[in-house]
């Protein structure tokens, strides 16, 4: 997903900035092109318009108008796709990420947001890494489960949530990843959601337990506050479920200890980065900078 949000509710100071290269970019040099239309002849993603000049919102930098130059006036270049940041919250750091308009995300961003998190964690002494990892089951999902000692899944109780669930399952057995689950908005259906807590059952997965829908998520985030916050709430009943129903919860060793410093965990649920609007920058919300003196 384009549009993560937890920073809307966090207000980030932000203390560090990194800039992310994604793919490559073609760059053609005007001197020696002699206008052949060859490049614009052979990229399949119609990036280079008629005067020959590259369109990079389209440049997929697959590097063919290189190749096929006779002048050798185009070369594939670095470009900037966005950036990362590593920021304070009231609730501890944050490592987030904002791509520049009609940029790709990809698990290289997902790796660089990880490892600056990783960076905070060992600086700070946090016993814990939270990874809002994106759905699906392509690159960034691959790159947000690797290496972590527990992925939570987030589901729906809708058949395409049920099918996307057994997806990313199957993705986390491959890669030797001990998985859990929970059913967002469960009262939606609740015979699906039935079946979900069944099926995990069977998969002798643990079934951490139901959220229902609540139309206060929603108020508490327009108030830039998280549910916990916000009150008493059916969804932020839900916030202790993993204890209240099973339990020593799977973040803590068979003893009731908390799992070893740095150890991560990621929710399969929304992808940490935004696509800010054409024209506009990184969003207003994220301009707060950490000042010299360390101040706001």
């Amino acid at each position: 997903m384009d549009a993560a949000d937890l920073h809307l509710v966090l207000d980030p100071l932000v203390k560090e900035e990194v800039l992310f290269h994604g793919l490559l970019l073609a760059s053609k040099d005007p001197d020696l092109c002699t206008d052949c239309g060859l490049c614009r002849e052979k990229c399949r993603f119609n990036a280079v318009d008629e005067s020959n000049d590259i369109i990079r919102e389209s440049c997929e930098g697959c590097g063919v108008c290189e190749l096929v130059c006779p002048e050798r006036a185009i070369c594939m270049v670095e470009r900037v796709s966005g950036t990362a940041f590593l920021s304070g919250t009231r609730f501890g750091p944050m490592a987030h990420a904002c791509l520049h308009t009609a940029e790709e995300g990809s698990g290289k961003l997902v790796t660089l947001v990880r490892s600056m998190a990783m960076k905070a964690a060992e600086a700070e002494g946090r016993e814990l890494i939270l990874i809002d990892g994106p759905p699906g089951i392509g690159c960034p999902v691959i790159s947000a489960i690797s290496g972590v000692d527990m992925m939570l899944a987030v589901t729906e109780p809708t058949v395409s949530g049920i099918h996307d669930l057994e997806r990313v399952l199957a993705v986390a057995d491959h890669f030797g990843v001990p998985a859990t689950v929970c059913v967002n908005k469960s009262d939606i259906n609740e015979e699906l959601s039935a079946q979900i807590a069944a099926f995990c059952a069977s998969r002798g997965l643990e079934f951490l337990g139901s959220i229902p829908y609540d139309a206060s998520v929603t108020k508490a985030m327009v108030l830039g506050q998280t549910i916990i916050e916000y009150g008493d709430t059916q969804a932020a009943d839900q916030g202790d479920m993993g204890q209240a129903e099973n339990g020593p919860s799977s973040l803590t060793e068979p003893g009731g200890d908390l799992l070893p410093s740095h150890r991560r965990l990621c929710t399969v649920a929304q992808v940490a980065t935004r696509t800010p609007a054409p024209g506009h920058g990184f969003p207003s919300h994220w301009n707060r900078r950490e000042s010299p003196e360390g101040s706001a």
